[in-house]
């Protein structure tokens, strides 16, 4: 850990991405010193413009646009926000924001800070990477799904009616800030929900965070400070190395990432976007991910055992009885790792290690769902 100015731990996550390399930086209770962090990463800020999700804005937005505003040097700052939830992530709310940032004077100097969670992470930045060809942005997670998964990598996107994150960019940020205080506000089923991306990396790449978090899922449930500040960074540091081997998906190696997520995003879709949160979509798809795995063999049920014990302490659904096969295997079709018609899998052959799965049937994938109703 290092100091922060105001003697509150902090740590920072490097994320090595050559002239696209930037620094995550994981605090607790250093929000109303966002503004300095922000002009420390930007020497030449001289325009921000803020997009925040509506729920946070009052909250926390405000305190970033007050330290900008009050800041030692003077700038301009535009300031927008977004209705919360996935229904934000589309083509109309993405034109509206273009239209918004260029009557506000938008140029190829200004920089977007998105102040939310996935949702706005999302849309924002793919905003940034559209204007102008592309301009700066900063992404200020609100939500624990955000600052372990969504606002690290690059990855930003709206979605199409029935296709999840189907258009977008890879276009990384300049900063990321993490406040582990902005979670004291968060409900309880939002919070709960981003867990299931921290079990994701335990069973995906760290077995030994995998253990940890059996021994802590307690404290992380309770938002004690100092567990989500570690279980954060060692997630950050997961996604770091795999975003650093293959930032854009051409090796194959960022596809672990999506362990659980072709069951999740499927169940997301058929069951309509913003009935089930994108953590317990992925905690149920994970289960589904580690039964398959069992049923072809590459698994033993030791580990679904674990996993649905670590999933069930951190409170997250481990079973859908609405999931519909029928409905989903379409959804999976149009899935971005489907190659040549055929379905691929990132499936967990033990803890801390997955593989992708090829030319899975149908019928094997439909034992799934139905073993998870």
């Amino acid at each position: 850990m290092i100091p922060s100015p105001q003697g509150a731990p902090s740590s920072m996550v490097h994320v090595p991405l050559d002239d696209r390399s930037y620094q995550i930086d994981i605090t607790s209770g250093l929000m109303a010193d966002a503004a300095n962090r922000i002009h420390e990463a930007i020497p030449d800020l001289s325009h921000a413009i803020l997009i925040a999700d509506a729920a946070v804005d009052e909250a926390w937005a405000n305190q970033i646009y007050e330290g900008l505003s009050t800041g030692p040097k003077q700038i301009r700052i535009s300031r927008q926000t977004v209705a919360s939830g996935e229904p934000s992530k589309s083509i109309a709310e993405f034109e509206r924001l273009l239209a918004w940032v260029l009557s506000e004077g938008g140029d190829r100097r200004s920089v977007i800070v998105a102040v939310g969670g996935g949702v706005i992470g999302d849309l924002a930045g793919y905003v940034a990477a559209s204007f102008t060809r592309g301009i700066r942005f900063i992404q200020v997670p609100t939500t624990l799904l955000a600052m372990v998964d969504s606002s690290v990598g690059g990855k930003t996107g709206i979605n199409l009616p029935g296709a999840k994150n189907m258009v977008g960019a890879f276009w990384q940020p300049s900063l990321v800030l993490i406040d582990t205080e902005v979670l004291s506000t968060l409900p309880e089923r939002s919070f709960l929900s981003g867990l299931a991306e921290v079990v994701k990396y335990g069973v995906i790449d760290d077995a030994d965070f995998f253990s940890w978090l059996e021994l802590n899922a307690k404290s992380l449930v309770s938002r004690d400070n100092q567990a989500l500040r570690h279980a954060i960074q060692v997630s950050c540091e997961c996604k770091a190395r795999v975003v650093g081997e293959d930032e854009r998906e051409t090796s194959g190696r960022r596809a672990i990432l999506n362990y659980g997520h072709t069951f999740a995003h499927a169940i997301e879709a058929t069951a309509g976007y913003g009935k089930l949160l994108h953590g317990e979509a992925v905690s149920v798809g994970m289960q589904m991910a580690a039964k398959l795995a069992i049923d072809l063999g590459l698994a033993n049920e030791e580990l679904l055992k674990r996993q649905t014990e670590l999933l069930s302490a951190c409170k997250l659904p481990i079973r859908l009885a609405e999931a519909d096969p029928v409905a989903m295997l379409p959804v999976m079709m149009r899935d971005k790792k489907v190659a040549h018609g055929k379905l691929r899998f990132i499936l967990p052959t033990e803890l801390g290690s997955v593989e992708l799965v090829s030319d899975v049937s149908e019928e094997a994938v439909v034992n799934a769902i139905e073993a998870l109703q």
